[in-house]
């Protein structure tokens, strides 16, 4: 099972998640691809994503999480043990979020809410000081993301599998070119 783990204002609709179960479907896998679409609420989408782990062995699953899914990704992968391949992933969005507070779009579906310092202090009870399982991952980061530094990820997941891309930007438009590098890894 593949679960992509979208982003902040991101919904199952992001470009990513479509090139991802386009692939899929081009190779007659598309029953092994899932995208739940998950809640601003970290404690909720947290748990919309263990729902869906709960229903596979955890080493079979992968997990392709982007920018905060990333994040919402390591402590999963942490706590339950699947596989993640992390894309341009957020690594403090408790810090890096704070910018954000107050009314939100989301930006696939329209919907309104409102970012609080709750939600900020959801983020920061879920964060992983040290990733431990570096084996269990595989980072793909470009140096061209306008939001995140490619550099802290590099030194964060020291030791895992790693492919920086150079140039792009944060929502990665060249990400299909990498998907069978990320199928690759979900294999093993």
């Amino acid at each position: 099972m593949i679960i992509y783990v979208h982003g902040f204002n991101s919904s199952p609709a992001s470009h990513k998640a479509s090139m991802l179960r386009k692939r899929l479907a081009a190779i007659g896998r598309d029953s092994e691809f899932v995208c739940p679409a998950l809640s601003y609420s970290p404690q909720r989408a947290l748990a919309r994503l263990a729902e869906e782990l709960a229903k596979a062995e955890p080493e079979s699953v992968t997990l392709v999480g982007s920018s905060l899914g990333g994040f919402y990704s390591t402590w999963l992968t942490e706590h339950v043990g699947c596989r993640t391949v992390l894309v341009n992933p957020a690594i403090t969005p408790h810090e890096g979020l704070r910018a954000y507070l107050g009314n939100q779009r989301n930006l696939y579906t329209d919907e309104e809410y409102e970012f609080t310092q709750s939600h900020l202090a959801q983020l920061k009870d879920i964060y992983i000081p040290r990733p431990v399982r570096m084996d269990r991952y595989f980072l793909i980061h470009t140096t061209g993301d306008e939001l995140l530094d490619w550099r802290v990820a590099v030194k964060r997941y020291g030791g895992c599998r790693q492919m920086v891309v150079d140039g792009s930007d944060h929502g990665f438009a060249e990400f299909g070119d990498y998907i069978d590098c990320v199928l690759e890894f979900a294999a093993n």
